[in-house]
């Protein structure tokens, strides 16, 4: 089965960097996919992404060293199922709140007899190999988001459930649960506080800790808490901030 390369990186000590996905466009994840980020995240939790759509985006990031990587809508042991059959290599579920919402989770990622996964990897056994059925409990990482209140009272059961790889941190979200406006890089204490007793805790445990980050420099913010997955800006903020700047750089010219 072709190695999961997340696995690898962690193994050499350093971090995963991922691209975030929200646009539905098969060409934007094999640019991105050439842009040597480790991983590509599909968002088909917010992002506006069908399930066809997320298929040819995995085909489109084949054609790339770049590892297809899901943020699920839910979880659904029939939808991630089906991610997982169109070939992501790691899911991240959202809305963890306790272990046993973390060990359905993982259940679902798995095949007999350690999970529930039904067998039909149809495109996962193409992109991973003749022997994915036998490797793919092992070589598939599970990461658990943690964003509410909940999920951080319940941190360390969560981190025991066997087969889950670590979490990964919803800011917007731990904010809002904590009375907090919805911002990534938070300077709110009681949400600081937090994100530094997740990531801490979670090491600790010896699982992932990972985090979505608004750009490149809390992104690295991120690297030196101890975070070991981060992504490091999404589609749409990208090609806004793009824009937004070569726009301004020509109305400015103009007004010379």
């Amino acid at each position: 089965m072709r190695p999961n390369v997340m696995r690898e990186i962690w193994q050499r000590g350093e971090p995963v960097l991922s691209a975030w996905l929200s646009i539905p466009s098969p060409l934007l994840a094999e640019i991105l996919g050439q842009m040597d980020y480790d991983v590509a995240t599909l968002d088909l939790q917010h992002g506006m992404i069908s399930f066809e759509q997320t298929l040819h985006m995995f085909q489109a990031l084949s054609s790339t060293s770049t590892m297809p990587m899901a943020r699920l809508a839910g979880n659904d042991v029939t939808h991630i199922g089906r991610v997982l059959d169109a070939g992501a290599y790691s899911v991240i579920c959202p809305m963890i709140s306790s272990a046993a919402e973390a060990a359905a989770f993982v259940s679902a990622c798995r095949y007999h007899p350690l999970g529930t996964r039904s067998y039909a990897p149809v495109r996962g056994q193409l992109y991973g190999g003749a022997d994915y059925y036998p490797r793919a409990n092992e070589e598939i990482v599970k990461l658990a988001m943690i964003e509410t209140r909940a999920g951080v009272d319940a941190l360390d059961s969560i981190l025991a459930v066997e087969g889950l790889d670590g979490v990964f941190i919803g800011p917007n979200d731990l904010a809002v649960a904590y009375g907090k406006p919805p911002v990534s890089e938070s300077d709110e204490p009681e949400v600081t506080e937090a994100i530094a007793r997740i990531c801490a805790r979670t090491r600790a445990a010896g699982k992932v800790a990972g985090i979505l980050c608004s750009g490149p420099q809390a992104a690295l913010k991120r690297i030196s808490q101890g975070f070991n997955l981060v992504s490091t800006g999404g589609d749409i903020g990208l090609l806004s901030a793009a824009a937004r700047n070569s726009i301004a750089v020509v109305r400015d010219g103009l007004r010379k």
